[in-house]
C-alpha cells in the first residue's frame, strides 16, 4: 500500500504558519524567528515530512517569482487582476513579472520562453477577452488561466460570472420600480455578451416582464453604438424607462442620446452600465451605476490558487467569481 506524500500545505498547518514561512524556515532562509522555525521543524518531523517531497512540490528551487502572461493590450482587465494577485502574493515573498503578448500567438511563445527561462515558480495567463483560448499544455511549472478560460478541462480556470453580472443589473433596476428595461450590448460574438443578455432576460422572465424593444441590441463595444442604438430603441419604444448597457462605453452613448432627448436620467430613464470602468463611469453625466466585474478579487484568488498549486495542490475546472452592484446616480427608484 502506497502512503500519499505529505504536503508543505500540512506542515504550514500543524505549525500554524503560512505556505511561504514554512518553506522559508524549512531552507534555513534568515527572515524566520527561531521559535517560528523550531515549530516548523517539529511539525515536520511529527509528519515525516522529508526533503523529496520538498523537492517535489518545487519549493527548493523557488525562484520568488511568477510571470502573467496576457493578451490585454491596454490593460484593461490585466492590469487589476495584476493588482490582486500582488495584493495575495504579498511584494515581500513573490514579484510578478508582466508580459502583453498582445494577442499573438508567436509573441506569446517568446514571452513564455523567457518567463520559463527566468525560472519563474508558475503562471497565470489573462485573455483579452473571456472566451475559452487554447491551453497552454503541459508546462514544468503550474499554470492558472484568469478571466479568459483554458479549453482544456484539466486546467484550472477562474473566470467572471457574466450571466449573474446580468441578473444583477437588471435585479437592479426591477427593485427600483423599472418594468419597460431595455439591453444594449456589444458584439454577439462574445460570450460575455451572450451571457450577461441571458441573465438579464432570465431575471426579467421570473418578474413576468418582456424585454423593452423586443429584442437585445448587439453591436459594437463603443459609445458611438451605444448612441446609434439608442435612438433606433427610443424610434421603437419611446416608453422605456431603464437601459441596461453591457459595458460602461456603450452606456455612456446611451446617456449622450438620452440627454439630447431630454429624457432625464434617472427620473425619466435609469441607466446601468457592465466593468466599472471608474474613468468612464464616476466621470459621467449623472456618474453611472454598473456592475463591477471583480478582477481584483479574482487576481487576488489566481494567486491563492497558484500559490496552492506550487505547494503540490493543483486543481482543474472553471471556478465562477461573482460581480459586484455599485450604485451611483443614473438609478434612482421612480417617485
Amino acid at each position: 500500500m502506497t502512503t500519499r506524500p505529505v504536503t508543505l500545505r500540512e506542515v504550514a498547518k500543524l505549525a500554524g504558519v503560512s505556505i511561504a514561512t514554512a518553506s522559508k524556515a524549512l531552507n534555513g532562509q534568515p527572515q524566520v524567528r527561531a521559535s517560528t522555525r523550531d515549530r516548523v521543524l517539529r511539525a515536520a518531523e511529527q509528519l515525516n515530512f522529508s526533503p523529496n517531497t520538498l523537492a517535489q512540490g518545487l519549493i527548493t528551487q523557488r525562484s520568488g517569482t511568477v510571470g502573467l502572461l496576457t493578451s490585454d493590450l491596454e490593460g484593461r482587465f490585466s492590469i487589476p487582476i495584476l493588482m490582486g494577485a500582488e495584493d495575495a502574493f504579498g511584494s515581500d515573498q513573490t514579484s510578478v513579472f508582466l508580459c502583453d503578448a498582445r494577442g499573438d500567438n508567436v509573441r506569446e511563445k517568446h514571452h513564455l520562453r523567457a518567463l520559463l527561462s527566468r525560472r519563474v515558480d508558475g503562471l497565470i495567463v489573462v485573455g483579452a477577452r473571456p472566451d475559452a483560448r487554447p491551453s497552454l499544455g503541459e508546462l514544468p511549472v503550474p499554470v492558472i488561466y484568469a478571466y479568459a478560460p483554458s479549453e482544456d478541462p484539466s486546467d484550472l480556470s477562474l473566470v467572471t460570472d457574466n450571466i449573474g453580472g446580468g441578473r444583477l443589473a437588471v435585479d437592479h433596476l426591477i427593485r427600483h420600480g423599472r418594468r419597460r428595461i431595455a439591453h444594449i450590448t456589444g458584439d454577439a460574438t462574445y460570450g460575455a455578451a451572450q451571457d450577461r443578455a441571458t441573465g438579464a432576460l432570465a431575471r426579467l422572465a421570473e418578474e413576468g416582464l418582456e424585454l423593452a424593444g423586443d429584442q437585445v441590441w448587439f453591436g459594437n463595444w463603443s459609445e458611438a453604438w451605444g448612441r446609434g442604438a439608442t435612438r433606433m430603441l427610443l424610434q421603437r419604444d419611446p416608453e422605456i424607462d431603464a437601459v441596461f448597457a453591457g459595458s460602461d462605453e456603450i452606456a455612456r452613448g446611451v446617456l449622450d442620446v438620452l440627454h439630447q432627448e431630454k429624457l432625464d436620467v434617472p427620473s425619466q430613464v435609469a441607466v446601468i452600465g457592465f466593468d466599472n470602468w471608474n474613468i468612464l463611469a464616476a466621470n459621467a453625466r449623472p456618474p453611472l451605476s454598473t456592475i463591477d466585474m471583480n478582477l481584483e478579487q479574482l487576481g487576488r484568488l489566481a494567486a491563492q490558487r497558484l500559490f496552492a498549486a506550487i505547494g503540490g495542490t493543483l486543481g482543474s475546472g472553471t471556478e465562477t467569481v461573482p460581480c459586484r452592484l455599485i450604485t451611483r446616480e443614473s438609478t434612482a427608484p421612480v417617485s
